[in-house]
């Protein structure tokens, strides 16, 4: 990967210009006037929140495209960017997902290489999350930053709620598709073993954490699961990816524990 790292000050700088600029501003509420009309969206935070946030949305995209980048994360969400755009980075990284190129927030490392690994293998958006403890065969995973268009072509229903944390801005609670086969990936912190299972969706709580959450029914040892997850993030896609996952991985010198299949690849 070759990372470009761009200051607080040069972003702060970049949201007061787009906040000047009366056609951007324009442009923003046309679009996110627009995106609250399509089907499935229901609009439960202040929509001055989500007009701010397509007009941050085009800042991340002005920054991707000065570094030529296929992908954009950031750290420190709740730091400069709220203050300055006056909303979250929430709904803006899942906008950036649904686009068809990668958005994560926290700059956790860990994880992000997995994301930008599924993504192209499964040709559709990922879900960053933060996993639960793993319970009777279940577990929730939960972020505010989960695409929509996680077949990569159609949107699931979402309530646009505030952050969770910090009760503002504007974030997706998607509705993922109920009984839909998915791929998690649960990689270490050194690179040196993944841990990756299949499941089936159960349902979209609304519990007192991230926005968008799912239950996913694991297929596999619940109590190795348990026993063996770590890392604070995982990587979620619709479909069945563990196969294509462990070929790339051997190749790259990190041994995969498909706990679905109870398969180990060496690295």
């Amino acid at each position: 990967m070759d990372l470009v790292t761009v200051t607080y000050d040069d972003l702060g700088a970049r949201i007061k210009a787009a906040r000047a600029n009366p056609e951007r501003v324009e442009r923003a509420g046309a679009e996110a006037a627009a995106y609250l009309k399509t089907p499935g969206t229901h609009l439960k935070t202040d929509a001055g929140f989500v007009s701010r946030a397509f007009l941050l949305t085009e800042v991340f995209e002005e920054i991707m495209a000065d570094a030529n980048a296929q992908a954009i994360t950031v750290n420190h969400c709740m730091g400069t960017i709220m203050p300055l755009s006056e909303t979250t980075a929430c709904l803006p990284l899942s906008l950036i997902n649904d686009a068809g190129a990668l958005g994560f927030c926290e700059s956790d490392f860990a994880v992000i290489p997995s994301g930008v690994l599924l993504h192209h293998i499964a040709s559709m958006p990922v879900f960053l999350q933060d996993p639960t403890y793993p319970h009777h065969g279940v577990i929730t995973l939960a972020h505010c930053t989960a695409p929509r268009k996680m077949d990569g072509k159609h949107l699931e229903e979402a309530h646009i709620l505030t952050h969770f944390e910090s009760d503002y801005g504007a974030a997706p609670k998607v509705n993922m598709r109920i009984g839909e086969t998915v791929t998690v990936i649960d990689p270490d912190f050194h690179d040196k073993k993944w841990l990756g299972f299949r499941g089936a969706i159960q349902d979209n709580p609304f519990l007192d954490i991230c926005r968008s959450q799912v239950d996913v029914a694991i297929e596999g040892d619940c109590d190795r699961l348990a026993r063996d997850m770590r890392g604070f993030h995982w990587m979620l896609s619709y479909g069945d990816h563990l196969k294509e996952t462990g070929y790339a991985l051997r190749k790259l010198g990190i041994e995969w524990y498909n706990l679905s299949d109870d398969k180990t690849i060496e690295a």
